[in-house]
């Protein structure tokens, strides 16, 4: 019969904390209301763990605390293991809880790409309820209360799996009504017209404005800066839906309202930008059935998306 493997004695996980806690901020109050107990508790909890140890953990100087060498040798090991327990606990509750999958993407492409597409997810796996947040900030992933991220940008996303799903482009839109008053046949014909512009966050050097899209055209003549400005992506194509003017919208994002026809492309111009969607995760989450599920829902569904853009621009000419 083989024989259970051994572990060595592990010092109080309490002291771990206490001493994570303190050598994070070099001060025992702060630890100390970090950890809601008392300064006395946290030098007493790092008393415990040096005495484990053997050694001393903090200098006390008349500048404040600073670590020992041996504090400073072994705390990143420390705090990967504190992340490692997190990530573990996430699991945890994810599998007790395997019906759920927490889900974040940005406003915009999760209101006029993600969220029209669920449906179909949801058909197919009736076992997962999808909990999806919208918003700008990034969540960081590694607090394991969400699973599964799309992000918006250049792909480098240390320490996550990382799939890319699809690239983006921008092209000049408008309302068929707004084009039937004040037709587009060229690019100067912009001089006409009333410019809407995408504000969004990107911090996309490769994406262009107005300006930048008219002066590569040679048309340093037409004020590119005029016109309404939007901080989302989704906001400035409703607008050019509800006839306001023309949008420099990004493809992907204004594609379904060029479908139904609430859009018109009047001059088949797309710029590519460097920027792209990901998905991304921890590579614990992958392990989830209800992750797996969905990323290999989700890159089927960006495959498909690409392959009737790369249809369309074939055939239009692009």
């Amino acid at each position: 019969m083989e024989r259970p493997v051994e572990r060595r004695r592990l010092p109080p996980l309490n002291a771990l904390r206490a001493f994570e806690a303190a050598a994070r901020h070099l001060n025992f109050s702060r630890a100390a209301d970090e950890l809601s107990v008392t300064p006395g508790a946290v030098s007493q909890q790092i008393q415990n763990l040096e005495d484990y140890v053997g050694a001393a953990l903090f200098k006390r100087t008349p500048k404040g605390l600073l670590l020992t060498d041996a504090a400073q040798t072994a705390l990143p090991a420390l705090r990967e293991a504190f992340d490692r327990l997190a990530e573990a606990a996430s699991l945890l509750t994810a599998a007790v809880d395997g019906r759920r999958l927490t889900l974040t993407a940005p406003p915009s492409f999760a209101a006029k790409w993600l969220v029209p597409r669920l449906g179909a997810f949801e058909q197919a796996h009736p076992q997962v309820d999808v909990w999806l947040s919208a918003a700008i900030e990034l969540v960081d992933l590694q607090a394991g209360e969400v699973d599964v991220a799309i992000r918006y940008g250049a792909g480098r996303y240390p320490g996550l799996e990382v799939s890319r799903l699809f690239s983006e482009t921008v092209i000049p839109v408008a309302s068929p009504d707004h084009l039937a008053a004040h037709p587009i046949a060229t690019p100067a014909d912009l001089a006409d017209h009333v410019l809407l512009h995408d504000g969004s966050p990107d911090l996309d050097d490769s994406c262009p404005d107005w300006s930048m899209w008219l002066a590569a055209r040679g048309l340093k003549t037409i004020d590119g800066m005029r016109g309404p400005r939007f901080n989302q992506s989704s906001l400035v194509i409703e607008a050019a839906v509800n006839g306001r003017g023309v949008a420099l919208a990004k493809r992907t994002l204004a594609q379904a309202d060029l479908e139904a026809g609430r859009l018109v492309a009047p001059l088949q111009i797309a710029t590519a930008v460097d920027f792209a969607y990901y998905l991304v995760h921890p590579k614990a989450k992958g392990r989830l059935p209800q992750v797996k599920a969905f990323v290999s829902w989700i890159e089927a569904q960006a495959l498909a998306h690409e392959q009737a853009l790369l249809a369309i621009d074939n055939g239009a000419g692009i």
